[in-house]
């Protein structure tokens, strides 16, 4: 099977078994979601979004955000991982949002990573979710399970991943691919013990062919 073949495989059953692959963040709005997936780093969308609704409540806009403090931004994030760095980022974001784009979340990934806690994967998750643009944001659990299926070969890190994600990824699934991946990571290819008895592509994965063939791997 060639690498093509691979990917073509992948997104053929997953079009079946997964259809619908959303984010598990609950938002309205790009500010909203651009708030949880920067709380969301080192912490689990389920924590998220039990910490969202009481934040979203006291700051619906950048701007309320923007004419609050650090401290008190705290107060309603203190619960989740990292919550000083996170309220340091989500002031800052909100201020240069109202100061250098009028309080709009920019649609483009040169001007998102202009923004305090916002790096190339956050960026790449705002344009594929919140503006529905083909991208490839890639997170551990992209990392991980690429490379464990075998779509990419010993990546070094994870620009290099996303380089062939895109690359070898039909541009209208690019951003459902991504979802695909992280879910599945988070539900069967679990980073410590991999569910494979209850995986749907096993016959593609290099990780179970290994584990099934060691000696031939």
């Amino acid at each position: 099977m060639t690498l093509q073949e691979k990917y073509n495989a992948f997104t053929d059953y997953f079009e079946v078994a997964m259809p619908v692959a959303e984010s598990e963040l609950k938002f309205s709005n790009p500010y909203e979601l651009l708030v949880a997936v920067i709380l969301s780093a080192q912490c689990t969308d389920k924590r998220v979004n039990m910490t969202t609704p009481l934040l979203f409540q006291r700051f619906p806009t950048p701007h309320d955000m923007a004419a609050s403090s650090v401290e008190e931004i705290y107060t309603f994030i203190k619960s989740i991982s990292y919550p000083n760095n996170k309220a340091k980022n989500l002031y800052g974001m909100a201020k240069t949002l109202v100061d250098d784009f009028g309080g709009v979340v920019p649609d483009n990934l040169d001007d998102l990573q202009r923004l305090p806690g916002v790096g190339r994967k956050t960026a790449n998750v705002m344009m594929a979710v919140a503006f529905g643009q083909p991208a490839m944001p890639v997170d551990t659990h992209v990392f991980r399970v690429a490379n464990r299926i075998g779509l990419t070969k010993n990546s070094k890190n994870v620009l290099e991943t996303e380089r062939v994600l895109v690359k070898h990824f039909p541009k209208k699934v690019l951003s459902k691919a991504h979802h695909w991946l992280i879910l599945h990571g988070r539900y069967t290819c679990l980073a410590r013990k991999p569910k494979c008895e209850q995986c749907g592509i096993t016959a593609i994965c290099d990780y179970f062919k290994a584990a099934q063939c060691p000696k031939k791997i």
